[in-house]
């Protein structure tokens, strides 16, 4: 089994071994992943965070020993809690980062940073203070950033920057937590899971107080819950149908 780590800001995870396949997801600066296949110009990883696997252009990605990837693993991630920030390398060059990013590999990829840092689990009222982060930024299908993310990598994001692990996909998501029965039970920063018409879940937001929800459509927004689902305050009218509310905190 071979390893790696990503030594660049926001790279694209793509469900097929080409530049014009679907963006499953993004890979941020430190994340680690064990290599599943090796082509030519791609590579099939899992990622260690939430094992999601995609294919990852090579140039975009540094091999490391099994050693360093156990090491890091089991390491409490610390986290860069600016919008953007810069890791400086040893020519003193210097390379963006976003939210989010996990910097315990730093002396591994012989880079220095200076900026605010997060680590370890908040407490449950931190969750909708770090959504605020995200606020407004636009819907990106496979997003992880304020640049553009999806409503699964939204609250997968704003999770891992208290602490906790969710998986990557609104459907896998709704596997964690325990259930509620009823809007009035939850608190602000559990999560609402919503589904089609086939039944399937396809969108996820997180509850705050007085039955609002941050959720990403479109981008990054504050809408009304109610028992039906989400009712857009722009539209006036309901967008999505509520499933279930999940406790995962």
């Amino acid at each position: 089994m071979q390893y790696g780590i990503c030594n660049l800001s926001i790279v694209p995870l793509r469900k097929e071994a080409t530049d014009t396949s679907e963006l499953v997801s993004q890979v941020l600066y430190g994340d680690i992943f064990k290599i599943l296949e090796q082509r030519k110009n791609w590579s099939k990883i899992r990622l260690a965070f939430d094992s999601y696997e995609g294919w990852i252009d090579n140039k975009q990605y540094l091999e490391t020993t099994e050693e360093q990837y156990k090491y890091l693993h089991k390491e409490t991630p610390k986290l860069c809690i600016d919008l953007v920030e810069f890791i400086q390398d040893t020519n003193q060059q210097l390379h963006p980062i976003v939210l989010g990013s996990t910097l315990n590999a730093l002396s591994i990829l012989n880079h220095s940073h200076d900026g605010n840092i997060v680590e370890g689990k908040a407490p449950k009222e931190n969750i909708i203070q770090s959504a605020f982060l995200y606020l407004n930024a636009p819907y990106l299908w496979g997003g992880k950033t304020p640049f553009g993310i999806d409503c699964s990598g939204f609250t997968q994001m704003v999770y891992k920057l208290n602490g906790y692990k969710l998986l990557r996909d609104a459907s896998q998501q709704a596997t964690q937590g325990e259930a509620l029965s009823f809007i009035e039970e939850s608190e602000p920063g559990d999560l609402a899971f919503f589904d089609n018409n086939e039944g399937v879940i396809t969108h996820v937001g997180i509850i705050m107080k007085d039955n609002y929800i941050i959720h990403a459509h479109g981008k990054v927004r504050i809408d009304r819950l109610d028992h039906s689902g989400i009712y857009n305050v722009d539209k006036k009218m309901h967008t999505h149908k509520l499933r279930v509310i999940k406790k995962v905190i």
